[in-house]
């Protein structure tokens, strides 16, 4: 079998993974973009192995590879594979567990570095001068998380030890979800919103979140608010965030995750003036990116080719 593997943009896939025995393995380290290009690359191959939505698979990239029989994607669900598209091929399609753990860390080390100014003090100390303003400690401060889910509920137990109110909401969160993470639950997102001092989206990305926070969630932001996005860019309308930046609300954002990516220098969300004030802190989609997560997605990519060719497919995603 000739397996590619996709987008190891670190270069740990043949160290994490033993795929000794599969095969012909290639392993690729940049990405491309659905188009005749990535329809070239991958037209060799049975096996292609995805590191979450790094390269897309829609129908059109699916339907023109024909030999194509396996597609493996780090993690338990990838919006960015057409799934009927598979099924109608043929094409098995599965997963690997993931960990909630990193996200909601780098969640919170924006917060915390956002709120306290670090980025505007590093750069006044590398500019030859000391002290430049006032930071806030969070302590007594309220989070609003857009989401409770499993890396929100992390977020909440995290963002407690620093001394922080929790608030959240979602479409369908309830008073019961709630109480049992001590989580006060906002009526609606503008409420959360108006009541937080730094937001954190912790939502999937679905037809139901899409384009969900716009200019209206921004502009009930209180002065000095802090906004942050490690979850899904397309949850957020990226002009109405910069616009709201520019006028102040909120503050300060952090962001991790594009609607391109690799982030495209001329992107609206690359805006150095922003940067440089230390209101805007971008991170290369970092949030899974630690060295046990990737241990668990190599290996476990590498199970499920070998479990494939066993005849008995694990984590197979319907």
């Amino acid at each position: 079998m000739k397996i590619a593997v996709l987008d190891d943009y670190a270069g740990v896939a043949e160290t994490f993974g033993d795929w000794q025995g599969l095969g012909d393995v290639t392993v690729f380290r940049d990405t491309l973009p659905p188009g005749p290009e990535l329809v070239a690359r991958l037209a060799p191959f049975q096996a292609v192995c995805l590191m979450r939505e790094r390269t897309p698979m829609p129908a059109s990239v699916i339907e023109a590879l024909p030999q194509l029989r396996l597609i493996v994607t780090s993690g338990p669900r990838n919006a960015s594979i057409d799934l009927a598209a598979a099924r109608a091929r043929g094409i098995t399609v599965c997963g690997t567990a993931s960990r909630k753990t990193p996200p909601a860390e780098l969640a919170m080390l924006m917060i915390l570095a956002l709120n306290r100014r670090l980025l505007p003090e590093v750069a006044s100390l590398r500019a030859g001068t000391w002290q430049a303003g006032l930071g806030r400690d969070v302590s007594g401060l309220r989070l609003g998380i857009i989401g409770l889910g499993g890396i929100g509920t992390q977020l909440a137990a995290m963002a407690r030890v620093f001394g922080m109110e929790v608030a959240a909401w979602s479409q369908n969160l309830t008073d019961e979800r709630c109480a049992e993470h001590g989580v006060e639950r906002a009526e609606s997102l503008t409420a959360l919103m108006e009541m937080s001092d730094s937001v954190s989206v912790q939502l999937a990305l679905s037809d139901r979140t899409r384009g969900l926070i716009g200019a209206e969630a921004f502009s009930a932001m209180r002065p000095g608010a802090v906004f942050v996005n490690t979850s899904r860019s397309a949850i957020v309308d990226t002009a109405a965030l910069i616009a709201g930046l520019r006028a102040g609300r909120p503050w300060m954002a952090g962001i991790d995750v594009f609607d391109v990516e690799p982030l495209p220098a001329d992107d609206m969300i690359n805006d150095t003036a922003l940067q440089d004030e230390g209101r805007l802190l971008l991170t290369p989609h970092l949030g899974y990116t630690v060295e046990a997560t990737m241990r668990l997605f190599h290996s476990q990519t590498a199970e499920a080719v070998r479990a494939f060719q066993a005849g008995s497919p694990v984590r197979v995603i319907a």
